[in-house]
């Protein structure tokens, strides 16, 4: 009787040490901090119930960069977002997608989106962890479906291994995919620009940047608030519809007539990075930009109100504020080989 008391325990014992060893090793991650820069406000996206770690970080690299979530394999979410032109897509007005097509709208920079509260040009997109769902399923863009995606992760080994040091079992599922995808976005943080510099008082600005700096602040930061260089707003700055896109932006996600032609306050950091410009990509230069806002803005029923008037820039301060605008670039984050494509 004892003997078999002494089996038992030992057994339950031994169990024990069993589920311990695989709770460790499934916690026998990399923790990392997410670095929130001087000066910044706290972010809206905070890693709840996704711990952010080396691992999963990691994967999600592999993953924004692997053309398999796509139908075709040729259209990762790096083919729109690359990092020389801070994860913008370079010289195309409007995304390249899946069979030759084209969609509706300029891919939008993926810089600090940690600190966006809704996504896309539209804000139809309320949550970073579920962003990537509508590119990877939308048929002129990835054009793939997230059972198909997850057969292909399945059946790669060096993803069973990267999903269980990330989670601790080779389990593969979306929640699990959504989650490294994140990490690997929020991460994504650009902040090392002259600008900043200059703020924390290791650079100085040239006479031409200053008086840039004064003209942004005097007649553009109302809607490109420092230090994200956006406020997050939606606003119809007065550009004709584009007849062959009949895009309509918020309004497509509200249904309300009073948000007609609204699009989304894109950040300026980095804009000499990110041509061609707007939610469709009609302008080619940043002085054209300006000069739409001088010249160009179409008085409509939602035209916002800061621009009926358009903004009054003369040809000499336009100059100076595109000096400024230079300054926002941040050469340090389009080079960081922690968001490069992986070897392998």
């Amino acid at each position: 009787m004892m003997r078999r008391i002494f089996i038992a325990i030992a057994m339950i014992f031994c169990f024990g040490l069993f589920v311990f060893n695989a709770e460790i090793e499934r916690l026998a991650v990399t923790p990392m901090k997410f670095p929130v820069p001087k000066g910044f406000p706290l972010p809206e996206y905070r890693f709840q119930n996704n711990p952010l770690t080396k691992e999963g970080f990691e994967l999600g690299r592999k993953l924004f960069y692997d053309g398999r979530l796509s139908k075709d394999g040729n259209f990762p979410c790096a083919s729109c977002h690359q990092q020389f032109a801070s994860f913008s897509t370079y010289d195309h007005p409007l995304s390249h997608g899946f069979n030759d097509q084209f969609t509706t709208r300029n891919a939008p920079a993926l810089i600090n989106v940690a600190w966006m509260k809704e996504l896309h040009w539209d804000g139809g997109i309320n949550h970073i962890e579920v962003q990537p769902l509508s590119p990877m399923t939308a048929s002129n863009e990835m054009a793939e479906n997230i059972d198909s995606v997850l057969t292909k992760l399945r059946a790669d080994n060096s993803y069973k291994k990267m999903f269980r040091a990330a989670y601790g079992d080779d389990k593969i599922n979306s929640q699990r995919m959504l989650k490294a995808l994140a990490q690997f976005v929020a991460m994504l943080i650009s902040a090392d620009s002259k600008y900043d510099k200059m703020k924390r008082g290791e650079a100085s600005f040239s006479a031409t940047e200053k008086s840039g700096y004064e003209i942004f602040q005097n007649k553009c930061s109302s809607c490109h608030r420092e230090p994200l260089f956006t406020d997050d707003s939606y606003r119809n700055t007065g550009l004709p519809v584009n007849p062959k896109l009949n895009d309509f932006g918020r309004m497509i996600i509200t249904g309300k007539s009073e948000d007609s032609l609204k699009f989304k306050v894109p950040s300026l950091r980095n804009v000499y990075l990110t041509a061609p410009y707007g939610h469709d990509g009609r302008f080619y230069s940043i002085g054209a930009v300006i000069d739409h806002y001088r010249n160009s803005v179409v008085d409509g029923p939602t035209t916002d109100s800061l621009l009926r008037k358009k903004i009054a820039i003369n040809d000499d301060e336009k100059y100076d504020l595109l000096q400024f605008l230079r300054t926002l670039t941040d050469s340090t984050f389009i080079k960081d080989k922690r968001f490069a494509q992986p070897a392998n």
